[in-house]
């Protein structure tokens, strides 16, 4: 008895060094969509955590196509993808000429406008070569987004789901809580279920942006990015739907689940 209760202990001495274990999604909500092809279809939205502010301002130096914060050798959460400026590529350094010639990857330019690629004579077609187009916000958001850690996936009748690359939430004055979720892929891409049913011209962004509104018990709507633009909001610091008050809901009954 006196060596079970020691392997006993020793256990639970290792397993609180290791830290908590996830058993689970820390928010997990219900809903159906409204006013696209495929309404109505059932939706379950999993998060696993919320984003970091590190992960946010990332996110939000590629929109504004500013260098990151953790770019060229200082600290942040994703300096080996979107935090990766010259400085920190120091192995490259010993190749002298050669370097200087490669042309930028899209991963050395991302929300850098001074990295990007130049086209060089003799190198295009014809040897006129060509002038690569200039980086836009939403370019360099949809290719941090693809470096971005996944928070969470968004379900539906879709064989595959939706990666959240970004979760935040804001609590308004008022109690009402907006949940703002930004997939990499935007909602739809493969099918038109997602393709909106009311009058205007729908986006064409390679993402989608969600914005959830909730009162105190979980419960409310939703709208997306599938119309409409999306701007930067000072109070959630990170991308959101223009002029939410117009665009068509397309999550009802939106609820924990």
């Amino acid at each position: 008895m006196k060596a079970l209760s020691i392997l006993v202990a020793l256990a639970a001495g290792l397993a609180t060094a290791q830290g908590p274990i996830l058993t689970g999604p820390s928010l997990s909500l219900t809903a159906t969509t409204e006013n696209v092809a495929g309404a109505p279809d059932s939706i379950r939205i999993d998060l696993l955590r919320w984003s970091t502010d590190a992960e946010r301002d990332q996110l939000v130096s590629a929109w504004s196509l500013t260098r990151a914060a953790g770019r060229g050798g200082s600290a942040g959460v994703g300096s080996g993808a979107v935090g990766r400026g010259a400085a920190g590529r120091g192995g490259r350094g010993g190749r002298g000429g050669a370097a200087a010639a490669d042309p930028a990857s899209d991963e050395d330019f991302l929300g850098d406008p001074s990295a990007l690629p130049v086209a060089r004579p003799g190198r295009g077609r014809g040897g006129g070569g060509e002038q690569a187009p200039p980086p836009t916000a939403e370019g360099t958001l949809a290719a941090a987004l693809q470096r971005a850690s996944t928070v969470g996936y968004l379900w539906s009748s879709e064989v595959a789901g939706y990666a959240v690359r970004y979760a935040g939430k804001v609590t308004r004055p008022d109690g009402i809580e907006r949940i703002i979720l930004i997939t990499s892929r935007r909602l739809g891409a493969t099918n038109d279920l997602w393709k909106p049913v009311v009058p205007g011209a729908p986006s064409t962004y390679d993402f989608s942006v969600i914005e959830l509104r909730v009162n105190a018990k979980g419960e409310g709507e939703g709208k997306a990015s599938l119309m409409g633009k999306v701007v930067p909001d000072p109070v959630a610091k990170i991308v959101t739907l223009e002029d939410y008050g117009s665009l068509p809901v397309v999550l009802k009954n939106v609820r924990p689940k």
